[in-house]
């Protein structure tokens, strides 16, 4: 089984969500995306992300068809960070082949996460463009730190049989849709 895992706070959840999940779907021929939405960002202020359940059924709108998963494995897990989700998941489905999925805005701080050089020895990854944002995150200190095994995007069906370190950057159409903006219009429509 070939199983994307697709990590965020989804606060809130959007088409542009939706968009990089349907696109590592299709070009890395998964089998499944899980969504794993998590608690509570530790990069991000709590005061700021709205309630778990809220975010959940926020996902569960955008997550669509049969292959899509909405999960809080972080919630159950007991874990805090990416690194220890990622290997709980491997622990509990030693036969799945996973590939850990994310939007190029976050490849561009992913840096900043605990433990980032140790996810991308831990699973392949696959990173999908996002607006504004797709040509900064390729210089990021993750891509330059790992651009020897950054895989062409015509192999990338071949992704998640591959073996750590190994990523790929999916170019394609784009989806203005963000969850900062989202944010701000509702900040912005309150009295």
């Amino acid at each position: 089984m070939r199983v994307g895992l697709f990590g965020g706070s989804f606060n809130p959840a959007h088409e542009g969500h939706a968009h990089v999940a349907e696109t590592a779907m299709q070009r890395l021929r998964l089998d499944r995306v899980i969504w794993l939405v998590s608690p509570q960002n530790p990069l991000k202020p709590s005061h700021e992300t709205a309630d778990l359940a809220d975010r959940i059924a926020g996902v569960r709108a955008f997550a669509r068809g049969r292959n899509m998963i909405v999960a809080d494995a972080e919630t159950r897990f007991g874990s805090r960070y990416t690194i220890d989700t990622l290997r709980a998941l491997k622990g509990r489905f030693p036969g799945v082949k996973f590939v850990w999925v994310m939007g190029a805005d976050s490849l561009a701080t992913f840096h900043r996460w605990r433990g980032w050089t140790q996810i991308m020895r831990e699973a392949p990854v696959a990173v999908v463009s996002r607006p504004w944002i797709s040509l900064r995150s390729r210089f990021s200190p993750a891509a330059r730190r790992f651009r020897a095994a950054r895989w062409p995007s015509g192999r990338a069906a071949g992704l998640p049989g591959a073996s750590a370190p190994a990523w790929v950057f999916l170019r394609g159409p784009l989806n203005f849709q963000s969850s900062t903006a989202l944010r701000e219009r509702v900040r912005r429509s309150r009295p």
